[in-house]
């Protein structure tokens, strides 16, 4: 089997975790004897007049990695025209493989901005379309998409979802996500998890606590990923347990106003705003920490949970989307319902106040991560999406509804 994988973002370009995710894929694919070709990017800043496309092969993997052109677009300013760029120059280099004689038997899409190569080239091809939706505009949001940009990628993400031939998503709560927003004559919808590399997220039992307890989140400062609810419950959780400190590691559009609400709420130093951590640091905060909590307002999957659990950290999660999939509530991990900060506060003292317990859950976390998580499982599992994809029947496509739902419990001055 051949299959022809699109994705904006491949190493060395990772913006998120959607390029981990198809890196490790694409490898576990050709582990298992498929033939994969990546048609992703270079480096945002590469000039086509002076940086031809590379063709490389990378742990059996096929990649060929396209330049900027034309170079003047700028993705924070012109996303819209970036992307259509973008995907001139894929469509370019896939058409060049129909010279060499190589032709995919599959075409898988990862997010909607390669959705105009991504159906371009499984037409010139003739082979079904296979499309991850990882996330929505919508879903990201709150259902708030009344922005020009917003609504443009909407409609992006819905006519992909309506041409594939197949679908997949990362989780239960996702297809139900895409199926109202896209529905109904959608192909047919398979949830295949995230996976994860065990072996690179070193596991280490929980020392016994001497001093204050120490939290960590890791992840994007974005509104949807529920800071500002951690933030909002930390007065409640240092009142029960005086001294406890917050490290927040990562970097984003919401730092300035997260910062802001430390300071409302009186715990700005007990917080550490840690900026994005390398690998080896991540590891190492999460072996140092006696809980990790993952807030989220909207999450398609939350793959930190799994890096996470394969440390042996002790998860505290919000039940939302994929997370409520990921974390099993009073066996590998506490979790709390979103926008609820005495929800959460109430679970993270439940670790503190009995953290033998929490680290029988984080045992159980980790032999589920080796049955259910590897990327040798996912691969199988996607191979047999590809081998069941037929080309569907042509059919008009309606304009999308443009959901304008808005946000709940929204702060007004942060940006959308």
């Amino acid at each position: 089997m051949k299959v022809l994988m699109v994705s904006w973002e491949y190493p060395p370009v990772v913006v998120g975790g959607l390029g981990r995710h198809v890196h490790h894929l694409a490898e576990a694919l050709a582990d298992l004897g498929v033939d994969v070709t990546v048609l992703t990017r270079q480096p945002s800043g590469t000039d086509a007049s002076t940086h031809p496309t590379t063709d490389t092969v990378v742990n059996g993997v096929r990649v060929i990695a396209v330049a900027e052109d034309p170079p003047e677009f700028d993705f924070g300013v012109d996303m819209m025209a970036w992307t259509l760029a973008m995907g001139h120059g894929f469509i370019r280099a896939g058409l060049r493989l129909l010279g060499q004689g190589w032709t995919p038997d599959v075409v898988h899409a990862h997010d909607w901005l390669v959705a105009h190569p991504s159906v371009a080239l499984a037409e010139v091809f003739n082979v079904p379309l296979v499309a991850t939706l990882h996330a929505t505009e919508a879903g990201r949001h709150s259902g708030w998409v009344a922005g020009h940009v917003n609504r443009q990628v909407h409609s992006v993400e819905a006519w992909l979802a309506r041409d594939a031939d197949s679908l997949i998503t990362c989780s239960a709560s996702m297809s139900d996500e895409v199926t109202q927003l896209f529905g109904p004559d959608l192909a047919p919808i398979t949830v295949i998890h995230n996976g994860i590399d065990v072996d690179a997220w070193s596991f280490a039992a929980r020392a016994e606590r001497t001093g204050p307890a120490e939290l960590l989140f890791a992840g994007r400062l974005e509104y949807e990923k529920g800071v500002q609810d951690l933030l909002a419950a930390m007065p409640v959780i240092r009142r029960t347990h005086p001294g406890t400190t917050l490290t927040v590691a990562g970097e984003g559009t919401q730092i300035t106003w997260l910062k802001e609400l430390a300071l409302t709420h009186g715990v700005a130093a007990a917080v550490d705003f840690a900026g994005r951590r390398d690998h080896h640091d991540l590891v190492a905060l999460m072996h140092r920490c006696d809980a990790i909590v993952l807030p989220s307002r909207y999450e398609p999957f939350g793959i930190v949970a799994l890096e996470a659990a394969a440390t042996g950290i002790p998860l505290v999660t919000s039940t939302v989307g994929g997370l409520g999939e990921a974390v099993t509530d009073g066996e590998t991990g506490r979790s709390f319902a979103p926008f609820d900060p005495a929800g959460l506060a109430e679970a993270v003292c439940d670790v503190l106040d009995h953290p033998q317990v929490a680290a029988v859950r984080a045992r159980r976390a980790v032999e589920r991560l080796t049955e259910e998580f590897t990327w040798r499982v996912v691969a199988q599992r996607t191979a047999a999406v590809y081998r069941a994809a037929r080309i569907r029947p042509s059919a008009p496509r309606p304009r999308p509804e443009i959901p304008l739902r808005p946000m709940p419990d929204r702060d007004p001055n942060v940006n959308a």
